[in-house]
């Protein structure tokens, strides 16, 4: 396997939520050849503004994070669920990467290899949130890992009290969905 760059989004903004943890967990248990870089930028993302959303008047932010999906060879994305769908500052996000209105810059997520998983302490974990999530990620012509499913429910039993997941069955999975991942960059 080649080197391959990952994009971890939570769509927490909690610090140590659940959902950045999972993201830290796969990046601890990646394996060899795939590194994670986890964004960090989700809380200074401003409210998505179609009159900025060109080259020149975009907020900065908003374009090092197309800058950063762009240049990576794929997404993996956590998000919690709210109110049965995605966090508003994730979809928020995601409006400002999806669009090209002067068809000079091209897509970020085109055909952009993607990953959801997602952390809740509920009993339904985070369901119905990734549900939408696949959702949108099907205007957006991303191309989303259909299987394995990551849903750590009842997540505070998965982590130890440092943040780390201890958790074996969701340790499986993740791995599991990393390698899924790869195989979907490496076209196989």
């Amino acid at each position: 396997m080649s080197d391959i760059k990952i994009l971890g989004i939570s769509g927490s903004l909690r610090a140590e939520s659940h959902n950045t943890l999972l993201l830290r967990a796969a990046r601890k248990f990646a394996p060899g050849g795939i590194d994670i870089e986890i964004y960090d930028g989700l809380r200074e993302i401003p409210p998505y503004d179609m009159d900025q959303d060109n080259p020149d008047d975009r907020p900065a932010v908003v374009a090092d994070l197309r800058r950063r999906i762009t240049e990576a060879d794929g997404l993996l994305i956590a998000t919690p669920e709210f109110n049965y769908s995605i966090p508003g500052v994730l979809k928020n996000a995601i409006d400002w990467v999806s669009t090209d209105w002067t068809k000079t810059e091209g897509l970020p997520l085109l055909r952009k290899p993607t990953a959801i998983m997602g952390a809740a302490p509920t009993h339904f974990g985070s369901v119905r949130a990734q549900l939408a999530l696949r959702q949108v990620f099907v205007w957006t012509h991303t191309d989303v890992v259909g299987k394995p499913e990551v849903i750590a429910f009842r997540s505070h039993e998965r982590f130890d009290d440092a943040g780390n997941l201890i958790d074996e069955a969701t340790i499986g999975m993740l791995r599991d969905l990393l390698d899924a991942l790869a195989g979907k960059i490496d076209g196989k």
